[in-house]
């Protein structure tokens, strides 16, 4: 497993952050509704930040026909009684519901807002942007987003994206950036970077970053971790069961710390 090494003190305000494409709560090609056991998958993660793409806020089709199907919206019922704050941005609205991206976070969110970055009315895309009051009094800014399918697309929403945070988030704030890029190819890298400052989990602490898709035989990396300000302790695509049947993406894992500012 790729690691960094690190000193205790800097250990001191560690993160664990999980990052996952929720499927919606079904398993790969929509054959069983597996909410409940992804529940039980993420809890045991015990990460104190998840960013969740696909995840519904309400769905009246799949309520009707699903016996156990929540009486709360997913990111209600993943988070409860564990993550005590939630942010939710809802990105597709139609006839029997709406899903987005959403952030679960153990520390306060003090405030949030979702960007519509879509290109076109077929594929609806977001990006949520968190602050969280984080411990030793700092605060963190938290970025979920889930980029579009077509190269043409992607490639403004990369220009979108570092546009929010050129705006929204100071220079010197730690900075956490992860969801399901859909970036076969690796064209956000060299971009985010240059226009963000952002660097990737997985190429800082291996090499290359994490293949992730399909969720049994993963050979496309699609999912990231990025940041700024902060130090990255370990990354992990999460391969074991049960995650290889709980959606069509693995989940990424990695601890970092973040970087006080100077006084």
């Amino acid at each position: 497993m790729p690691q960094i090494t690190h000193t205790k003190d800097e250990a001191a305000g560690l993160l664990k952050l999980l990052t996952l494409n929720t499927h919606k709560g079904f398993t790969s090609f929509n054959r069983r509704f597996v909410l409940h056991e992804l529940r039980e998958a993420v809890r045991g993660v015990a990460a104190d930040i998840v960013f969740l793409q696909e995840v519904i806020g309400a769905h009246h089709g799949h309520a009707a026909r699903h016996a156990n199907w929540p009486a709360e919206p997913q990111y209600q019922f993943l988070a409860e009684s564990i993550w005590g704050s939630v942010a939710y941005g809802c990105n597709a609205v139609y006839q029997h519901g709406d899903h987005g991206n959403a952030i679960l976070s153990r520390y306060p969110i003090k405030h949030y807002r979702n960007h519509d970055i879509s290109s076109s009315r077929m594929e609806r895309r977001g990006i949520l942007h968190s602050v969280i009051d984080a411990p030793q009094g700092q605060e963190i800014h938290v970025i979920c987003t889930h980029l579009s399918l077509r190269e043409a697309h992607r490639q403004r929403q990369f220009q979108q994206l570092c546009g929010v945070i050129a705006s929204e988030v100071p220079p010197q704030a730690t900075l956490f950036v992860a969801g399901d890029f859909n970036d076969w190819r690796g064209r956000a890298h060299p971009i985010l970077l240059r226009e963000a400052g952002l660097r990737e989990a997985f190429i800082e602490a291996g090499g290359q970053a994490a293949a992730s898709f399909p969720a049994r035989w993963p050979m496309l990396q699609l999912d990231r971790i990025y940041f700024r300000n902060a130090g990255v302790l370990r990354c992990e695509v999460l391969r074991s069961n049960p995650w290889s049947r709980l959606s069509d993406h693995l989940p990424l894992y990695a601890e970092a710390w973040p970087m006080l500012p100077a006084p």
